[in-house]
């Protein structure tokens, strides 16, 4: 798999937040069934690479990641958790090349056009645009789209179900990130049906 799949895989990739990562299993399958198979684990909470491990293991149809890689050992730890593709709210080039040596495909993160040309150079046509509501919205995307029609974009950031299908109306984004799939006190709660109607929800967004 390479980064540009993944956002064949679905129009949006669920960003989990999870504290008790005797949720992951259960919330896995649900997105899932719910139609979302790419699951974005974030790299906040100490039970998350856990997280990731049991969801690798036990949910054979989630193709999980590890979002918020903020370190090279983020990229290793990850990977070894059995991640199957990375995500970086920003970029460096030290970080870029331990994202690089686990093999996996990832989406380093941008906010300006020159952040996305110092990827381009290095042959990297996939990436997060983070924050995304914050960085311009869907119209600063539209306009990258003009001099850098080879980069594809998954936006996160402020993308919620009110604006979702804006961003994935343009010809530059592939498939937007959020955490409105995933809420607190549906994980709290075990409401896996709430989360399953969600990201039916969302899949039908294209």
């Amino acid at each position: 798999m390479i980064a540009e799949d993944l956002f064949d895989l679905a129009p949006v990739i669920p960003v989990v937040v999870l504290d008790d990562a005797e949720a992951a299993v259960p919330l896995a399958r649900a997105l899932v069934e719910g139609g979302l198979p790419a699951i974005e684990v974030t790299l906040r909470t100490p039970r998350a690479l856990e997280a990731i491990a049991r969801i690798a293991a036990e949910v054979p149809d989630a193709v999980v990641g590890a979002g918020t890689v903020v370190r090279p050992e983020d990229a290793e730890h990850s990977a070894a958790a059995g991640a199957r593709f990375l995500v970086s709210p920003g970029c460096t080039s030290r970080l870029q090349a331990a994202m690089v040596a686990t093999g996996l495909p990832f989406l380093p993160g941008v906010a300006t056009a020159s952040e996305a040309i110092a990827l381009l150079e290095g042959g990297l046509t996939a990436m997060k645009f983070f924050p995304a509501e914050a960085a311009g919205g869907a119209a600063y995307l539209k306009a990258l789209g003009g001099p850098l029609p080879q980069v594809r974009f998954c936006p996160t950031g402020g993308v919620g179900p009110g604006n979702a299908a804006d961003y994935l109306a343009l010809k530059n984004v592939g498939c937007v990130g959020g955490s409105w799939l995933t809420p607190a006190d549906a994980i709290r709660d075990g409401d896996w049906d709430r989360v399953r109607k969600l990201a039916a929800e969302a899949a039908a967004l294209r």
